[in-house]
């Protein structure tokens, strides 16, 4: 299901945590309520670590992973790669890499499949993460933005994707990743697109995390926003008729 959550007054949760099928990254220093959350519906499942990079929290954007592994910035200290290492499960690779665009969590978006980079990321780091998180990597911009990291958001089941991203961005998109796009679904159905977080964010990897079971949004994803989580990530019950009578009801109801 998806669950609202707050860091330090920031609805940014994309930000302060990195969640994968086999992990979860939370940053050091926030609330008892906001681990709760996470460790709530996680900790039986999967390891909730808590940690920094770099001495910043804000490892989300600045690191990238799947079930298979974990890459880092070059910035990251020993102490803190250990920690790290010591917590996540066996299987779990992790590396430390040099890259230009350090902010590995705002140029790569990734599943367990398929990472989408930003076209200027270096040649060698597309191999090492083709290597260690065993992905087809591809050079892709997000409605004409190159974070693709910041601008869209996938997991195995689906991808929620920036509110302007055409019509051709999102059929390329989808292919790659074959999985849906919930921009897609909605720009048919209202001629419009809508795909955002936190009261109409557009910086969706940067306003949610999001699992094959579980999804993290910021404190005022209102719940037609939830809904569409829920829907085109196959988290819970709702299903596209019922999203798109609810989002319909929304409109009339702001119209009138």
């Amino acid at each position: 299901m998806a669950v609202r959550a707050l860091f330090e007054n920031s609805n940014e949760v994309g930000v302060f945590a990195k969640l994968t099928n086999a992990y979860c990254l939370v940053a050091v220093g926030g609330s008892a309520n906001f681990y709760s959350v996470f460790e709530g519906e996680l900790s039986d499942v999967i390891p909730v670590v808590y940690t920094s990079i770099a001495g910043c929290r804000i490892i989300g954007r600045m690191t990238v992973g799947n079930r298979h592994g974990l890459l880092v910035p070059n910035t990251t200290t020993d102490q803190e790669l250990q920690h790290i290492r010591n917590s996540l499960p066996d299987s779990v690779k992790i590396q430390r890499i040099e890259e230009r665009l350090s902010a590995l969590g705002n140029v790569i978006a990734c599943n367990d499949y398929v990472a989408l980079v930003h076209p200027d990321l270096d040649r060698e780091t597309e191999e090492i993460l083709a290597d260690v998180l065993k992905v087809e990597v591809f050079r892709q911009t997000v409605a004409d933005n190159v974070l693709v990291g910041s601008y869209c958001s996938i997991s195995n089941q689906g991808a929620l994707v920036h509110p302007k991203t055409s019509i051709e961005n999102q059929d390329e998109i989808s292919s790659l990743l074959q999985v849906p796009l919930v921009v897609r679904l909605f720009s048919i159905i209202f001629k419009q697109t809508c795909g955002t977080v936190n009261r109409g964010s557009e910086v969706i990897g940067a306003g949610m995390v999001v699992n094959d079971w579980s999804a993290f949004c910021g404190l005022d994803t209102t719940s037609t926003e939830l809904s569409v989580v829920e829907s085109i990530f196959k988290l819970g019950e709702a299903q596209p008729s019922a999203v798109t009578s609810e989002m319909r009801a929304s409109l009339v109801e702001s119209m009138t």
